[in-house]
């Protein structure tokens, strides 16, 4: 009787064991599906030839937009607390007419202190014309106000919440709870990061210990992204990035070896794991840390500007130097290609940013002091740079205030119902001016824009259609603008 023989052959050195192989072969199937899906998403990072081997590149590679802009930056300037629209870039002589009278019908529940309800209460601010546009600003913008002829100003912006934490959410990741992704994040996920040396998405807040803006590091997570694309918060005291500087003990060639043993090992293991994107970031973020290294200190060393423009952010007025750094800091930022900066001012107590309940004079002057010359000098030094073109720079908080005084002191309340938001450079349309308030500053009642709205904007300025750009999730598409949002054309140039 013949004996049959069965020639079994040896799994590859690159599976342990058949079952890996069936394993890692099986799922290959279904990655084929998926690397389509994120090809649609342009979610899939850009490959190079290595050596002969296909290696995956850095997340943050530099993509394409939906469609041509002039936009390639955004630096958004968020006036933390709530800055009151009636007392800034929104006049309203009626509300002087009837100062000091009873708000008939209004809805005690608005405002975060419902036992706190006073009469209308007028501007303690003056106004005036400025610019060809005639665009009324209150006293306390001067420096600003010499730029209005290059701002669009959206007067009826409006939102879901009178409290601090989960309008914070809203305003910065779409939504009025925790877990989801920042604006800045879904930038960086849609269009990449010019600068392969820094990171794309840089945070600053206060500098003078007032703390962090409430709801903290979720303001500029990534939520449910991968983590590559959250941002950098830039430390208020000491060095801006722990450990930017290599140990004494540690040379560069030997810094390097060790980087690239480190590179090898993880590509062996990413080869293994079917391309694990969260594993591909962290191999990136490891080159990035060393790039950084190089070119961190450079761009955040101020001191190497001229006087005279150091002079004009201010460094040299006590009022708003630590604001006029962070500025400078941004166009620094921006010049090297950083995508996206977000600039605080004011930190978490309600008295310590631009929250003023008690009294929104003295609250006002001195965050205004703080902010106005450094801004002001930002949209100067852009300009002369040829820079403002591509930067968008969005200015808002929030929330706005009640055109009511709270009781117990001369400030305002909460309003989730009406605020100002300005943008300028970055394809908008200077000197004009979109929707409106009604007579005394309470709602938004022409042309009302929503939190989605704004967004939908801000990523449209950047080239980015806000219906396409999806990212998949707890089985479906999420966007940042959930399912809503259009765009305001009517300030884009």
């Amino acid at each position: 009787m013949k004996t049959e023989t069965h020639l079994i052959a040896s799994p590859s050195p690159l599976y342990k064991t058949r079952r890996d192989f069936l394993s890692l072969t099986g799922s290959g199937f279904g990655l084929l599906a998926l690397s389509t899906l994120l090809d649609q998403e342009r979610a899939l990072a850009q490959s190079s030839k290595q050596g002969g081997n296909v290696a995956t590149l850095n997340p943050m590679s530099p993509r394409p937009s939906h469609f041509k802009v002039k936009a390639k930056s955004v630096i958004w300037l968020f006036m933390n607390g709530g800055p009151s629209q009636v007392d800034t870039w929104d006049y309203k002589p009626e509300l002087e007419k009837h100062d000091g009278q009873e708000l008939k019908g209004f809805d005690k529940d608005t405002g975060f202190f419902t036992d706190q309800v006073g009469p209308l209460m007028k501007s303690p601010f003056k106004f005036a014309q400025h610019g060809k546009s005639g665009t009324w600003v209150s006293e306390i913008f001067p420096n600003l106000a010499q730029h209005v002829d290059e701002m669009a100003f959206l007067h009826s912006c409006f939102t879901e919440t009178n409290n601090h934490s989960p309008a914070l959410f809203q305003i910065n990741t779409g939504m009025n709870r925790m877990g989801f992704p920042s604006v800045g994040a879904w930038m960086t996920y849609g269009l990449g990061s010019v600068s392969q040396n820094l990171p794309a998405f840089v945070v600053m807040y206060d500098t003078l210990g007032r703390g962090l803006p409430k709801g903290y590091a979720q303001n500029w997570g990534s939520g449910f992204l991968p983590g590559v694309y959250q941002g950098t918060a830039l430390n208020a005291q000491g060095a801006p990035i722990n450990n930017l500087e290599r140990a004494e003990n540690m040379s560069d060639h030997r810094q390097r070896a060790q980087l690239d043993t480190l590179a090898k090992l993880n590509r062996r293991h990413l080869h293994q794991n079917a391309e694990d994107p969260q594993l591909a970031a962290r191999i990136e973020s490891f080159e990035l840390a060393y790039r950084m290294q190089m070119a961190a200190p450079e761009a955040l060393d101020i001191e190497k500007e001229p006087q005279s423009i150091r002079s004009l952010y201010g460094l040299d007025d006590k009022r708003c130097a630590h604001f006029a750094k962070q500025c400078l800091t941004a166009r620094r930022m921006v010049e090297r290609g950083v995508r996206f900066v977000q600039i605080y001012s004011g930190g978490e107590e309600n008295e310590r940013s631009w929250d003023g309940h008690t009294n929104i004079k003295d609250n006002h002057s001195g965050f205004a002091g703080e902010t106005d010359k450094p801004i002001a000098a930002l949209l100067t030094d852009l300009k002369q740079r040829g820079l403002l073109d591509s930067t968008l720079i969005v200015w808002c908080g929030e929330f706005g205030r009640l055109p009511l005084v709270q009781k117990g002191g001369t400030g305002r309340d909460h309003n989730p119902h009406a605020f100002t938001t300005w943008m300028a450079g970055g394809g908008v349309k200077g000197g004009t001016h979109y929707g409106a308030t009604d007579e005394i500053g309470h709602k938004a009642a022409v042309n009302r824009v929503s939190v989605n709205d704004l967004h939908a904007t801000i990523l449209g300025l950047m080239g980015l259609d806000h219906r396409k750009l999806t990212y998949f999730f707890n089985g479906r598409n999420y966007r940042l603008t959930d399912v809503a949002g259009d765009v305001v054309k009517d300030i884009i140039a």
